[in-house]
């Protein structure tokens, strides 16, 4: 699947709006992003178009506006953009260096039949918690990504499949007229490899369904194979990728 240009900051602007910071800025084109310092995507400068700046320029006004925030700056580059063109090795003279690639995929929201398993609300509940924090490999981190995941806008659907009573899969969507994102795939570590995380997908995209999806969208790190594996069963395919550019010596 290939986008244009215009279709990927369309994308990227839906994808932020669903994903939002606590605290947010803008340098022209750019869009800045600051919460906690943990989830890349509300912590970083969002380069999207012009800046109104020469880029050495631009780059020194957005390591200004971080600073005052209290966190390393971070620029999310993303490939087929309206960023400028030389943004990347301008980054890399200055020491950037990129990490954390990750795929942006698409694939269809459409009905569904009814997983009686699989339970559905509206926001994040303490079941949902359990299951996200078991997972999450710093409390900070998780802290940060429940708190992001309570301030997606409506409409919005949560998801959780129990084993024996316990809390075992959870995953959430953001709706945005014709698109949905999906977020928080999680399954708890002793349930993993039973087709939990496919059957949640499933629930997900047929309630987006139901509220008007009818495309979806999700982010998954290009060194995860059995995620993307399954997302690519479910109709999803590779958008575009993005990576995160970033000092070392600022890095926690």
């Amino acid at each position: 699947m290939t986008l244009s240009p215009a279709e990927i900051v369309d994308l990227e602007t839906v994808s932020a709006r669903a994903w939002p910071a606590v605290r947010r800025g803008a340098l022209g084109g750019w869009r800045l992003n600051a919460t906690s310092g943990f989830s890349g995507r509300i912590n970083a400068c969002w380069p999207l178009g012009d800046p109104g700046l020469p880029s050495s320029e631009a780059i020194a006004a957005v390591e200004a506006w971080y600073a005052t925030e209290g966190l390393p700056a971070l620029f999310k580059a993303v490939d087929g953009s309206c960023a400028p063109p030389d943004l990347a090795p301008r980054l890399a003279d200055l020491g950037y260096r990129p990490r954390t690639e990750t795929l942006m995929m698409v694939g269809p929201a459409a009905p569904t039949p009814v997983d009686p398993g699989v339970a559905l609300g509206d926001g994040v509940d303490p079941t949902f918690e359990t299951v996200f924090v078991v997972t999450a490999a710093d409390p900070g981190d998780a802290r940060e990504r429940l708190d992001t995941l309570a301030r997606i806008p409506a409409p919005r659907v949560f998801a959780r499949l129990d084993v024996s009573g316990a809390p075992a899969a959870i995953g959430a969507a953001a709706v945005e007229g014709d698109w949905a994102g999906v977020f928080a795939m999680r399954t708890d570590p002793n349930h993993r490899r039973m087709g939990l995380a496919r059957r949640v997908l499933s629930a997900l995209l047929g309630s987006a369904a139901d509220h008007g999806a009818g495309r979806a969208w999700l982010q998954v790190e290009a060194d995860n194979p059995g995620a993307i594996a399954l997302y690519a069963a479910a109709g999803f395919e590779e958008a575009y990728r993005y990576r995160y550019w970033f000092k070392p010596d600022q890095a926690e």
